[in-house]
């Protein structure tokens, strides 16, 4: 099959040359391009109602949204809709994908289409059906899909698991666990164990809550941000619109990250059209580029320089923190030699770091996946706030630590209890126990890579997935297609294909279940920002014609009655969600008002998470801090890889990351254009290294990691530090299995050990 033939009759994505022009800003006049491009396209009526329409960003969780209108944010500053969000809409508002496609064509031809090909099939619009023995999907009723999905769901609790994504509603979450701990079970795997669990698990120790304690109104107070790990102006370009106006102000911005990013040295936003958008703003004030996974090192040293320059607020130390005496002995004792040789960044710059941090009145730590992608993530994230304590900024307006999280609502889906057993919140426990009018189960359940190793093993019988890609989401593609080819019956519950639905075939039965998105479902929904606000969307209507869709809601609690009836709940009557947030209100602590919200419009910041005085949601009020031990980052040998010495190699540390018009695991263009990567099978390579093994700009080469290869991977020079590369995810997902948190379940994307070589 070729690749490049559509299979909906719509012109293939065109190739972008982008090696050799390459931006020196981020944003700017191509983001202008692209609006009008589309705004004034064909689909520009519908776009335009999109984005006027009173619902959340279906993009990042710095999304704007909701009542008080499309473009405008929490705190009523408008013009705030970036590029992603106008490309996540543009998905959304495609063609019905046709028929034919999947009574026509055979899976082996759909599971050679590329991440990008199956998201531009348009949208589901009819039930699906891929039986055991058939070759293709075919059409199934209503009737059939409840016959097989109640037969289903009625295996032993432990061998029924659901994994969701942020792309849905806080009301199908709570729906969503409900059913799932009523039937027995605690497997509520989610996207967020791939990539902030480290946050939530590392904050919630700490702080006793484990999201941002910076709202959007206290950001703006700041005078510094620390963004580590962060690539904001690709995946939250409106972050960039807070770090240009902190500057403005004459704050500063250090950025850590061992990939200089173009829009985090310049950026030019189209929201401050006179001031940044043709002349670019400057964003870094200290750029440090560490080597991948040494944060740790990095923040100790930090912690160093601060001690050894009396910038260490002890008196807020022994008023507000345990354990402060451990820390501070350990970034004492921990040599410079040690700290440099591991992170490898000059004492200078660290300890300019430090100066900046020690001395400015408010110090935001922001983070993103290059912190928490690690098999040390936890540690990364006591490390950082082990420095916001140390200088007094956390617990007081315009300070505080704050993860940036990816999907518009996958921290809503945390906070109604979409997790394993142990980071369930003691009062959400209690309160879903006093429903049920029984002990939930302490069978701790399975995250997702849990998950994924439970089916490996013939674990799981069945599955349901609200929304995202659990296949190409996941390290170790084919262990992926494995193990969920091993689950009897998978339902998915989406907008549109993705590689999942052609790659993660259950053994029997595999469902499709094609459902509204947020700004057409028939009742209204309620996501939450990363920065705890919570937006009520209103109703809307499809542009499908003829579709037969279901709302999640609708669909989770017509499953839950044919199953339980009506207990703990008339399920059918929660199909109208004011009565879903009415339980919401009684079960998840900081929710209260959204018991009311339908009646006020009312949309409001979560309580108990924003800390604005010392006084944290820990059992004493004080934060706990831990000692962070220095990873470990040798490397192996090409001939551990089972390279020979005749055949020229380099053993480098392989960064996976998103390219610029990427949406987690759905790819809008093929290139990146920030880093000059014209297409998706290349690696991005220092000078150096290039030149130490004999390799040259836009040689084919073969990447190797512990699970598999890719080959004619094309070179392309870029500014990523030495000894280390980047490429694409998920499509590099294949050759690595990835090292684990154990304490948060998340896998090291963020630090594979590959050897590139000729051939």
């Amino acid at each position: 099959m070729d690749p490049q033939k559509p299979l909906n009759n719509q012109p293939p994505a065109p190739i972008e040359d982008t090696t050799d022009n390459a931006p020196n800003m981020g944003g700017g006049l191509p983001v202008i391009q692209y609006w009008a491009e589309h705004t004034l396209s064909p689909e520009g009526p519908k776009l335009w109602q999109t984005l006027l329409h009173k619902s959340a960003c279906l993009s990042c969780a710095w999304g704007t949204g909701g009542q008080k209108g499309g473009f405008t944010n929490e705190v009523g500053e408008t013009l705030q809709r970036c590029m992603k969000s106008v490309e996540a809409i543009s998905a959304e508002i495609q063609p019905a994908v046709p028929l034919s496609v999947f009574e026509q064509r055979p899976l082996s031809a759909l599971q050679q289409l590329t991440s990008l090909e199956a998201d531009r099939l348009g949208r589901l619009s009819v039930p699906l059906i891929h039986r055991a023995g058939s070759d293709r999907y075919e059409c199934i009723g209503w009737d059939e899909i409840y016959q097989i999905a109640e037969s289903a769901f009625r295996q032993p609790p432990e061998r029924v698991a659901s994994y969701s994504s942020g792309r849905s509603s806080n009301e199908a979450a709570f729906l969503l666990q409900l059913l799932i701990r009523t039937l027995g079970s605690n497997n509520l795997a989610d996207c967020s164990d791939l990539c902030h669990s480290p946050s939530t698990v590392g904050l919630k120790q700490m702080f006793g809550s484990g999201t941002s304690m910076v709202s959007l109104e206290n950001l703006k107070k700041a005078d510094c941000v620390v963004l580590i790990g962060s690539n904001a102006p690709a995946n939250h370009p409106r972050l960039m619109n807070e770090l240009i106006q902190l500057r403005e102000r004459g704050g500063k911005v250090i950025v850590v990250n061992p990939v200089v990013e173009v829009g985090l040295v310049k950026f030019a936003s189209p929201a401050f059209p006179i001031k940044s958008l043709l002349t670019g703003s400057e964003i870094a004030s200290l750029y440090l580029q560490l080597a991948p996974g040494s944060d740790v090192a990095l923040f100790v040293g930090i912690q160093k320089a601060l001690l050894e320059k009396g910038l260490v607020r002890e008196d807020y130390l022994q008023a507000y923190t345990e354990n402060w005496q451990d820390v501070l002995e350990q970034a004492k004792n921990t040599n410079w030699d040690a700290i440099i040789s591991t992170c490898g960044v000059s004492q200078t710059e660290i300890k300019a770091a430090a100066e900046i941090i020690g001395t400015s009145k408010g110090v935001v730590f922001a983070w993103a996946m290059g912190i928490t992608q690690h098999d040390n993530g936890v540690d990364n994230v006591y490390s950082i706030a082990n420095t916001a304590l140390l200088t007094g900024n956390a617990g007081k307006a315009g300070a505080g630590t704050m993860p940036i999280r990816g999907h518009s609502n996958v921290q809503g889906f945390g906070s109604m209890g979409v997790v394993v057993t142990d980071r369930l919140k003691q009062e959400i426990q209690e309160a879903l126990e006093r429903l049920l009018g029984r002990s939930l189960s302490r069978v701790p359940g399975y995250d997702t890579r849990a998950l994924i190793e439970a089916a490996d093993a013939g674990q799981i019988d069945t599955l349901i997935c609200v929304g995202g890609n659990l296949y190409a989401a996941n390290p170790d593609s084919t262990q992926a297609k494995r193990a969920l080819g091993k689950i009897n019956t998978i339902i998915y519950l989406a907008t549109k294909p993705n590689l999942g639905h052609f790659h993660g075939l259950a053994q029997q039965n595999t469902i499709i279940i094609p459902v509204f998105n947020r700004f057409e479902n028939p009742h209204k929904t309620t996501t939450e920002s990363g920065n705890n606000f919570v937006r009520l969307n209103d109703e809307g209507k499809t542009h499908l014609t003829n579709a037969d869709l279901i709302s999640e809601v609708e669909f989770l609690t017509e499953l839950a009655h044919r199953l339980l009836g009506d207990y703990p709940v008339n399920w059918r009557r929660l199909q109208d969600t004011q009565y879903i947030r009415q339980l919401i209100a009684q079960t998840i602590p900081g929710y209260e008002k959204i018991g009311s919200i339908d009646q006020t419009k009312e949309e409001f910041t979560i309580g108990g998470r924003i800390f604005t005085q010392p006084k944290f949601a820990t059992p004493s009020g004080k934060a706990k801090m831990f000692v962070t031990p220095l990873p470990q980052l040798q490397l192996p040998s090409a001939a551990d890889f089972g390279i020979p010495e005749s055949i020229p190699s380099l053993v480098l540390t392989l960064i996976t990351g998103r390219s610029y018009s990427q949406h987690n695991t759905v790819v809008y263009k093929p290139g990146d254009r920030y880093r000059g990567m014209p297409h998706r099978n290349c690696i991005l390579m220092h000078a150096d290294d290039v030149e130490r093994a004999g390799f040259r700009e836009h040689q084919q080469v073969t990447v190797q990691g512990d699970a598999g290869k890719l080959e004619n991977v094309e070179i392309i020079l870029g500014s990523v530090r030495p000894a280390s590369a980047l490429m694409f995810y998920p499509e590099v997902n294949v050759i690595f299995k990835a090292r684990i948190d154990k304490r948060s379940g998340t896998p090291a994307f963020k630090r594979v050990p590959v050897v590139v070589y000729a051939g």
